[in-house]
């Protein structure tokens, strides 16, 4: 009974990426591949819409872990990790954040 809030290793998507406009969708593209090929099922949202509404279609989705790229993130190869109920937790490395989220679906933390 998670009411569709379900726990990462169970959720069909771990991750969203959320660029804050359109002119960082290649670096979204990249931490997307990135993430992909650890095994995370990750989604990038591209459409150009603003970045409030993006953040908010994601919690209405239920999105463990949402991943806003920018100007800041693609300059210094990190993202902007907010976490399904805690919010915003900072910004992380890239493998960093791999790491994170491969550690947490091995624990299966519900």
């Amino acid at each position: 009974n998670f009411a569709g809030a379900l726990p990462l290793w169970l959720s069909p998507v771990q991750a969203k990426i959320l660029p804050v406009s359109t002119a960082y969708e290649s670096y979204a593209r990249e931490v997307e591949e990135k993430l992909r090929a650890s095994g995370i099922r990750v989604e990038s949202d591209l459409r150009n819409e603003k970045l409030g509404y993006k953040i908010r279609e994601a919690q209405l989705e239920k999105a463990p872990y949402m991943l806003v790229v920018g100007d800041n993130e693609a300059q210094s190869g990190t993202v902007s990790v907010r976490k399904r109920g805690e919010g915003d937790i900072g910004a992380r490395p890239v493998s960093e954040l791999i790491s994170l989220l491969q550690e947490e679906i091995s624990a299966k933390q519900i």
